[in-house]
């Protein structure tokens, strides 16, 4: 009999809006100035200029508590605002080297904040089924 691993729990990402600033390391541009969504391990941010993945960037933004976060990261997802529902381009960044304290921070900043929703792509399931399906 197989047995099925349960897929590793990410943290979940918060709806919360922020202005923050993201410039690339090897030029110091600026190429983000606000967070879209949140977790302790990342960031959705835009607009953003043309960025490429894998490409290492400081991130620096204020909690709604007053708390400042400077990080490194690094970018794991470019959104280029092609599809439905997509009007700019997007970066998924992935936090690098954060303290446990600045984690705990973020923790605490979004924990009250609701789930962001996933997005809409094509082959999504429609959320209306995905409900029909949980309250059956």
């Amino acid at each position: 009999m197989r047995t099925r691993k349960s897929p590793a729990s990410r943290p979940s990402r918060h709806t919360i809006r922020l202005d923050c600033q993201v410039v690339r390391e090897r030029d110091f541009q600026l190429i983000a100035d606000r967070i879209e969504n949140l977790s302790t391990w990342g960031a959705l941010v835009g607009p953003a200029d043309a960025v490429l993945t894998g490409e290492t960037v400081f991130v620096s933004f204020r909690l709604p508590d007053g708390a400042w976060i400077d990080a490194s990261a690094v970018v794991t997802r470019v959104l280029h605002g092609r599809r439905p529902g997509e009007l700019t381009r997007r970066l998924g960044l992935e936090f690098r080297g954060l303290s446990e304290y600045d984690r705990f921070l973020l923790r605490r900043a979004v924990g009250h904040r609701p789930v962001a929703p996933p997005g809409a792509r094509p082959g999504r399931r429609r959320p209306v089924d995905l409900v029909r399906r949980l309250v059956a």
